[in-house]
């Protein structure tokens, strides 16, 4: 099976899983901290892009100031996105074919999505969202902490679904910002919560 399609029929058998699992008000309150940087640096009413929205849970709390369009490659996240965010809009499709003008977006937020593409794709991937982005927008990132050409796992969330991840360590990923054209402001390796499995992750803030 082509590696997009597991990650996508995957999510689509654990979307009401991680709702269930994390529930709306509880989920990502660290990353919800961490999207004050994001947040002070949009003018209020700006044009945010969700990369990989899941079930809507960080476009319902942007949505509130700014105008959100999320994107995400599984239907039933899309589904429960639409339920949990209503006033943001939402684009089924693989994010690697987002596809709006230059100079578009104020901010561009993707958590835990890149990690789910090949890492053949992500300089082009993020050579996008440079392209997407307007002068002195931000972006706010995870990547994979090591290094990772591609892994499976066969019980995602404990559902027997199989999922796949790919990345890079965390030097290559700065340095392919960097070279891309995007000014670092900060990045930060965090260790998940148990529930996820312990995993850690790099937290990216940037700017064009």
């Amino acid at each position: 099976m082509e590696k997009k399609e597991i990650v996508r029929i995957g999510y689509n058998k654990v979307a009401e899983r991680i709702q269930e699992i994390s529930g709306l008000e509880k989920e990502g309150i660290y990353e919800l901290n961490l999207l004050a940087d994001f947040t002070s640096r949009i003018p209020l009413s700006g044009l945010v892009l969700d990369a990989g929205c899941g079930y809507g849970v960080y476009s319902r709390y942007l949505s509130d100031k700014f105008k959100v369009i999320g994107v995400d490659i599984s239907e039933k996240q899309i589904e429960l996105a639409k339920q949990n965010a209503p006033k943001a809009e939402f684009i089924c499709e693989d994010m690697t074919k987002t596809n709006f003008p230059n100079d578009y977006f104020d901010g561009i937020l993707a958590f835990y999505s890149i990690i789910h593409i090949p890492r053949d794709e992500h300089y082009d991937l993020l050579s996008n969202f440079f392209r997407m982005l307007k002068m002195n927008g931000v972006v706010l990132l995870i990547f994979q902490v090591n290094d990772d050409p591609e892994s499976y796992e066969n019980n995602f969330f404990s559902r027997g679904v199989k999922m796949y991840w790919s990345g890079f360590d965390k030097n290559a990923n700065l340095i392919m910002l960097k070279n891309i054209g995007f000014k670092i402001i900060w990045s930060k390796s965090v260790k998940e919560s148990p529930k996820w499995g312990e995993s850690s992750h790099l937290f990216v803030f940037a700017e064009k």
